[in-house]
């Protein structure tokens, strides 16, 4: 059974008109070049009741974002302009429904200090200079309909405005790129810039670099890694586009475009495998309502010839994405929510505003690719998951991605990004163990799914801190943590150490778990699954959890004595009623080990383990290594082994 939003012959898209389906030059999704262009379009004219009379803001309505509404105005005016110049510029000028005409006219209004609808200035960390780099992108491809059309003093105008980049600090993550793409903007106009700032951005992605085509989002002082889909909307796509920009006017653009060109095709070997068959991206990391801004690599894989696709799959890939969130109810009478279908308050962040979602505009850089190009013309494929299941070891950020092909299911096995600072809450988004593209994390004061936690004297669950990487055999993932519990805690004081690793087949994941502490210990421990959740109460059947269409179990093969369900409302973004399964095992001495199946696919598990007795399971644990071996019913066998 895959688990696929099929196509359907309509013309209606929950808020949309769109074109009828193609089927035969796209017979997966339907969608073709013009569908891209009336989303762009419906979603631009949609907003246009809400541009204040001078058209420099379009204000929504909901909750503001921590930057407060007139810079929320901003970003609306911003992010929503990226997408008309991808729709204008990709169809050589043609723009029948005039969006340059309106644009043109905020900008100066926006940028005119004194004037009624004025723009907040850039200064030090500010969000105007993030929706500044929106601005001069869009400026940059559509110069010769707007920008060319400006008037010398037009233009000094709008530089002042852009100039505040050139006297500010930045966050030092992805934030270097704006300062990057703004200063460029401005020399290739011939006006006075930061150069400095171009030499330093460009450093600090090099800084970041990890390696197989992954960057690092900041460094974050060295106490955790954040990576996420930043690494492919935010860390490839500006420093490409820069290079192409800035090609003739500083010296080492295209040595540069020939480095981010190797490093975005070895990236793609791995963001390939983050797509569901239904189109859905892994749910993982945060401003996840910017949803199929995802593929934007995808289509600049194509555009600069860094991809391991051929044409028609990307254009499923991509295609698959944009329809998911359209048909399943992203759009609320033409808007996006924030969320990820519907409105979902707890999966956002304090900088996330109204207008945030329409950096979904990113994925509209496809439309740069004019009519002609294969990415539009080829008959839509298959992507390379779809006929075979897939396993891959992501070196960078240690992960495990797995895919199975029967029920289209993309799942991320999580080793290496932790979101960590300092002690805090489990985020939600970043430190559980696995992520799928058909699954959510559950967003509970404290994590219950996909969550190895041992539990204190008063029942509450540790945390997982900052992640180690010990050694682990082939096709393996594997980490460790000092755990805490509560906001005072220190990792470093910690008298207790974690250690998981993690092998994958066929919808299967062994996971093996070492507990370690120099303090005597009698507690307990606990190991969730995946959370499922809908309308209706997910069902148990046999320990089997199931919500008509996707199926998830964990079964205890080594070290626990209980299992049982956790069930929530209102805490997950996929619907009201949510639940998972999960184990409990108690300490025993100073090291203990613990050994569970987790389940997660689109029918009822083929092979369940048996009952009494552990015929097909060994475990190791010796002085220096972990590891257990599992031999599944289909003959396959999953093995763990690390160093610990």
């Amino acid at each position: 059974m895959k688990l696929e939003l099929r196509p359907r012959r309509r013309l209606m898209a929950i808020g949309f008109t769109m074109p009828a389906p193609d089927f035969d030059l796209s017979p997966i999704t339907g969608w073709t070049r013009e569908h891209w262009l009336a989303l762009a379009d419906q979603q631009l004219l949609a907003v246009r009741p809400y541009f204040s009379p001078r058209k420099a803001t379009i204000r929504l309505s909901g909750r503001p974002s921590s930057s407060g509404v007139v810079s929320d105005g901003l970003e609306g005016f911003a992010r929503t302009f990226l997408l008309a110049a991808f729709r204008v510029a990709g169809e050589g000028g043609d723009d029948p429904h005039g969006h340059v005409d309106l644009y043109r006219e905020g900008l100066l209004q926006g940028t005119q200090g004194d004037g009624p609808e004025a723009w907040l200035p850039i200064t030090d960390r500010s969000q105007p200079m993030v929706e500044a780099a929106s601005i001069v992108l869009g400026l940059q491809i559509t110069k010769a309909w707007l920008w060319d059309t400006l008037g010398g003093d037009e233009q000094a105008q709008v530089a002042a405005w852009l100039q505040g980049s050139s006297r500010s600090t930045c966050v030092d993550n992805n934030w270097v790129l704006f300062q990057v793409m703004i200063a460029e903007f401005l020399a290739g106009a011939g006006f006075e810039h930061n150069e400095r700032q171009i030499e330093h951005g460009l450093q600090r992605l090099e800084d970041w670099y990890a390696g197989g085509g992954w960057y690092r989002d900041g460094d974050n002082g060295g106490t955790g890694d954040f990576f996420d889909y930043y690494c492919g909307w935010a860390m490839h796509l500006y420093p490409i586009l820069w290079a192409e920009f800035a090609a003739g006017r500083y010296p080492e653009a295209d040595r540069r475009l020939d480095l981010y060109r190797t490093r975005l095709a070895a990236f793609l070997e791995d963001h390939v495998r983050f797509f569901g068959s239904n189109g859905a991206p892994i749910f993982q990391g945060r401003s996840l309502i910017y949803r199929y801004a995802a593929v934007a690599p995808l289509f600049m894989g194509e555009a600069i010839a860094a991809t391991p696709l051929n044409p028609g799959q990307t254009r499923r890939i991509a295609s698959g994405a944009a329809k998911y969130f359209l048909d399943g109810g992203a759009y609320d009478d033409g808007l996006p929510s924030l969320g990820w279908f519907g409105a979902f308050e707890p999966m956002t962040q304090g900088y996330s505003g109204p207008a945030s979602p329409y950096w979904t505009s990113k994925a509209f850089v496809g439309l740069l690719l004019p009519a002609d190009h294969p990415v539009w013309t080829a008959v839509e494929e298959p992507s390379p998951f779809e006929g075979d299941d897939g396993l891959k070891h992501a070196e960078a950020p240690n992960y495990l991605l797995h895919s199975t092909a029967a029920d289209g299911i993309a799942r991320l096995l999580n080793h290496g990004s932790d979101k960590y600072y300092a002690p805090g809450p489990d985020d939600p988004l970043y430190r559980r163990l696995a992520y799928s593209s058909h699954t959510a994390p559950l967003f509970t004061t404290h994590p219950v799914d996909n969550h190895f936690a041992v539990l204190n004297d008063s029942g509450t669950p540790s945390r997982r801190a900052k992640t180690h990487r010990p050694k682990a055999w082939h096709q393996q993932a594997a980490s460790w943590h000092a755990p805490v519990w509560d906001d005072t805690d220190d990792p470093a004081d910690s008298p207790w150490r974690v250690a998981t690793g993690t092998a994958a087949a066929g919808g299967y994941e062994l996971r093996v778990h070492a507990v370690v502490s120099h303090v005597a210990s009698g507690l307990a421990v606990r190991d969730g699954g995946y959370a499922l959740a809908g309308s209706r109460p997910v069902e148990n059947r046999d320990g089997v959890l199931s919500d008509g269409r996707l199926h998830t179990a964990i079964w205890p093969l080594y070290g626990y004595t209980g299992v049982g369900t956790y069930r929530a409302e209102g805490a997950s973004p996929l619907g009201e009623l949510a639940a998972c399964g999960y184990l409990e095992g108690q300490l025993s001495g100073k090291r203990s080990c613990f050994a569970s199946l987790v389940y997660l696919g689109g029918e009822p598990p083929a092979w369940v383990p048996p009952a009494v007795g552990r015929p097909v399971f060994d475990v190791l644990d010796d002085d220096s290594r972990i590891g257990a071996r599992l031999a599944l019913g289909s003959g396959q066998v999953l093995e763990v082994s690390f160093a610990f």
